[in-house]
């Protein structure tokens, strides 16, 4: 069965769309002396049957590199601004429906490459002895980071809630001190939701001070607003310091659950979180009480929006339910933090050195109608089908991806598609420009007759 012949196509556009192996004959005189005349036919079949080459439109998928820089080795010196760990940049597919077309990209975690660690910490009432343990955190961090890169910024964060009801004490004897007439603890500073209390700064001495100038606060019911932190934190990219060409690691300590999207009704907020930042001249986020908690989706897009890798230092107990979170937060990792926080140094580290031994793919504004199929090739060179992910990497590794595409329809004329593959966590990225295949050449001439690339009236195209 000829597939291209039993499709009755009576244009081109028609036949091109029945299979990709289908060709359309736009010569004038083809099969003038012959009782088969379909002009929608496999390519050698027309030339076989007299249709002469340059006259048969048969458009193929194609990858085209238009910026291919080369792998860097290094991450910090002169050459810090311009450092390339995905090659190519850019590319351009031009598909046509049901027809494959593949390109390749590599990756590599280059060596000394700079750091900016915001810590975000829980200073509800019972972080009280995790803050104790943070007071030389700066200096001890430092010098474990420093043994990793020799470019490391370091700021710190600090959230506890919405200082509204239900989620906190609200009664007038609490507004100046929630810890009011709680024997264990009787002095404690106001409910607040977020507070940005030092920009990322390579002076880690300013760190301890902050740290050590901080007092616990109190809310009501056991979740936090941690959620709210974390967008903050992520979206307020001048306000935090963080650099361009640097790796982003928001460490964010609790003790406790994160209220999620739709919490925020219980206190009558039904406004949903817009995504954006709210700091305001006291560097505290203002719309706490004027909008909910954001939702896990608008979190995950944000971080990866901002190349952020997110760090869930957790106690024990609550180890089950972050990891549920990190599923669905793509490059977010979880540790189990000590019921004091002695263990945060170790863990920062661990977790680092975990996140820079994998190198993970997501795609960003992926068009609908075409597919891409992945498959990874690691460090031991064997190639993994259905793979975008490679693991147990070591800093200067470099891994390699062969993408399939495949468009699945046409888009109305004159639709052009951008999108982007980048590794979780990297500023570096891959911009694929797309344009379809599915218009013919002499569909460009129907301005002089509109049965041009029609089985009926055909005329000279190329004379």
């Amino acid at each position: 069965l000829n597939i291209c012949m039993s499709g009755s196509a009576t244009s081109c556009e028609e036949c091109l769309l029945i299979h990709p192996s289908c060709a359309w004959c736009a010569q004038e005189d083809f099969g003038k002396h012959r009782s088969l005349t379909s002009r929608c036919d496999f390519k050698d079949n027309l030339q076989k049957r007299g249709c002469e080459p340059r006259f048969i439109e048969y458009p193929r998928s194609t990858a085209s590199v238009l910026k291919n820089l080369p792998l860097s080795t290094k991450g910090s010196g002169p050459a810090q601004y311009d450092v390339v760990q995905i090659m190519p940049q850019k590319i351009s597919l031009s598909l046509r429906p049901g027809d494959q077309t593949w390109f390749s990209l590599q990756v590599r975690e280059v060596e000394d490459y700079p750091v900016d660690l915001y810590y975000l910490m829980d200073l509800s009432l019972s972080m009280k002895d995790d803050l104790d343990t943070m007071l030389n955190l700066g200096t001890k961090l430092a010098e474990e980071m420093g043994k990793l890169t020799s470019n490391f910024r370091l700021g710190f964060g600090s959230f506890v809630d919405k200082n509204m009801s239900p989620f906190s004490y609200t009664a007038p004897k609490y507004l100046e001190n929630p810890c009011n007439g709680y024997k264990l603890f009787p002095n404690c500073v106001p409910t607040f939701g977020f507070r940005h209390i030092l920009s990322l700064t390579d002076k880690v001495d300013r760190f301890n001070e902050e740290v050590q100038k901080q007092m616990v606060s109190r809310n009501r019911d056991a979740p936090e607003g941690g959620f709210d932190a974390i967008l903050q934190a992520a979206v307020c990219k001048e306000e935090i310091g963080w650099r361009k060409e640097a790796y982003h690691l928001l460490v964010f300590a609790t003790d406790d659950v994160p209220h999620l999207a739709l919490d925020g009704r219980l206190g009558g907020l039904v406004q949903p979180h817009d995504g954006r930042c709210h700091l305001n001249d006291q560097n505290e986020y203002s719309a706490s009480t004027k909008m909910d908690y954001p939702s896990l989706a608008l979190l995950g897009e944000k971080l990866a929006e901002n190349n952020i890798v997110l760090i869930f230092a957790v106690t024990k107990r609550l180890y089950v339910i972050y990891k549920n979170f990190t599923a669905l937060l793509p490059g977010t990792t979880v540790e189990i933090l000590d019921q004091d926080s002695k263990n945060v140094i170790q863990l920062i580290i661990t977790a680092y050195n975990n996140i820079r031994s994998k190198v993970e793919l997501t795609v960003s504004d992926h068009p609908e109608d075409i597919s891409l199929s992945f498959t990874a090739t690691c460090q031991d060179g064997k190639p993994l089908p259905g793979f975008r992910k490679c693991e147990d990497l070591k800093i200067g590794d470099t891994v390699s991806f062969h993408v399939s595409a495949e468009a699945r329809s046409c888009p109305p004329r004159g639709t052009d598609q951008t999108f982007t593959i980048k590794p979780v966590g990297f500023k570096d990225r891959l911009e694929v420009a797309v344009d379809y295949q599915c218009d013919c050449v002499c569909s460009q001439m129907a301005q002089i007759n509109s049965s041009i690339c029609s089985s009926i009236g055909m005329v000279a195209l190329f004379h």
